[in-house]
C-alpha cells in the first residue's frame, strides 16, 4: 500500500478511548514539525483554513507547515478531544511558539474531522 492511500488506524467507527488515541497522535505527529510527516497524516484532497490562508490539498497543507514553522521556533501544541460521533471528532487546540526577536505567541482554536 503506498502512502497516498495508507490507512492510518485508529479508524471509525470510534470509541471514546480511540478517538482519543486518534488526536494524541495527531498531536504527537504536529509536535515533531516534520511538514512531510504531517502531511501524510491527511487526505490527497484535504482542504484547510487557517486565518486567511488556504490549502486545498495535501501538497499546499505542506507547503503551509513548512512556512508555517520556519517562522515559529519552539513549537508546542496541545490537542483535546472535545466530542466525538462514530465518525467524526470535534478537537480543542492551543499552541504556543516564539518569534525571531524573541516574541511569545499563543492560540486556541478547534478542529472538526471526519
Amino acid at each position: 500500500m503506498s502512502a497516498h492511500n495508507e490507512v492510518r488506524p485508529p479508524v471509525p467507527p470510534f470509541t471514546r478511548e480511540t478517538a482519543i488515541l486518534k488526536v494524541r497522535l495527531a498531536e504527537d505527529g504536529w509536535n515533531s514539525r516534520d511538514p512531510e510527516k504531517v502531511s501524510l497524516a491527511y487526505s490527497l484532497d484535504t482542504q484547510w483554513r487557517n486565518r486567511a490562508e488556504f490549502a486545498f490539498n495535501r501538497e499546499q497543507a505542506k507547503n503551509f507547515l513548512t512556512r508555517k514553522w520556519a517562522k515559529e521556533h519552539e513549537y508546542r501544541l496541545i490537542k483535546e478531544l472535545w466530542a466525538f460521533t462514530e465518525n467524526r471528532l470535534a478537537v480543542r487546540y492551543a499552541y504556543e511558539w516564539h518569534d525571531d526577536s524573541g516574541n511569545w505567541f499563543r492560540s486556541y482554536g478547534n478542529e472538526n474531522w471526519e
